[in-house]
């Protein structure tokens, strides 16, 4: 059963949760930076990041029918759409970012979750998983959202999006502070720390992955298959070229 949305949103108005948001929010920063000129989903409960993405063409909020879903941005044209997150209702290709978050740990069917987002990703496109990791302290934590349903390791979810058609292509991890209110204030130092001497402890696992190739047609008509470079463009020349490569072990 998904955490409801009056829950989730109740979560990231805590102190907890502006800290998952703050320390999530600089990862997604490294990888899309703006998100200039794409059409961004956030399928699951993306909203506390989708706002980041200013550069971007077209922002939608996918809300699942089992958490519910709430009114995104609170001012202006809303962006929030109830789904069957396993029957999207949006064209094939449509979206050029695509962000998973809370979206597979409570989902009964995760590979059926991530292909209907695959359908949906322009050929060129990029998806990031988010997921509570198996080996950190928030999987343990039922006072927050990451304490519910299946968490997941590097290694699962790699296997995961092979399974649909993508390949990874950069990961990262982040939430190595414990969820205890007295230690939120040293988050900053415990993902310094964390990602030198304990990267399994890390609460929250960030995968990208992308297509391989993609569809061509020459001219006679053939088909061609045609590599897609892996990297995290669009973002700023002067952004690395990876979500994270911090070299911790699967």
């Amino acid at each position: 059963m998904r955490r409801g949305v009056e829950e989730l949103r109740a979560f990231y108005g805590e102190a907890a949760g502006q800290v998952v948001r703050r320390l999530v929010a600089r990862r997604l920063d490294d990888a899309w930076g703006e998100a200039a000129g794409c059409d961004v989903l956030g399928l699951g409960y993306a909203v506390p990041w989708l706002d980041a993405f200013v550069g971007a063409r077209r922002q939608v909020a996918a809300m699942p029918g089992g958490q519910g879903a709430e009114t995104w941005p609170p001012v202006g044209r809303n962006r929030t759409v109830l789904v069957d997150e396993r029957a999207l209702p949006f064209a094939a290709g449509t979206f050029d970012r695509i962000l998973l978050v809370h979206a597979l740990e409570e989902a009964d069917a995760p590979a059926q979750v991530l292909a209907e987002a695959v359908r949906v990703l322009s050929p060129t496109g990029r998806v990031i998983l988010a997921a509570a990791a198996r080996g950190g302290l928030w999987a343990r934590a039922d006072s927050t959202p990451f304490g519910h349903g299946r968490p997941f390791t590097r290694r699962q979810l790699e296997g995961l999006v092979r399974q649909v058609g993508l390949e990874p292509s950069a990961w990262s991890q982040t939430l190595y502070v414990p969820p205890w209110r007295p230690l939120l204030g040293a988050a900053d130092g415990f993902e310094e720390i964390g990602r030198r001497v304990a990267p399994g402890f890390a609460g929250l696992i960030l995968l990208e992955a992308t297509r391989q190739a993609y569809a061509r047609v020459r001219p006679s008509g053939a088909v061609a298959t045609v590599p897609v470079t892996p990297g995290l463009q669009p973002a700023p020349a002067a952004r690395g070229a990876r979500l994270v490569a911090d070299g911790e072990p699967h």
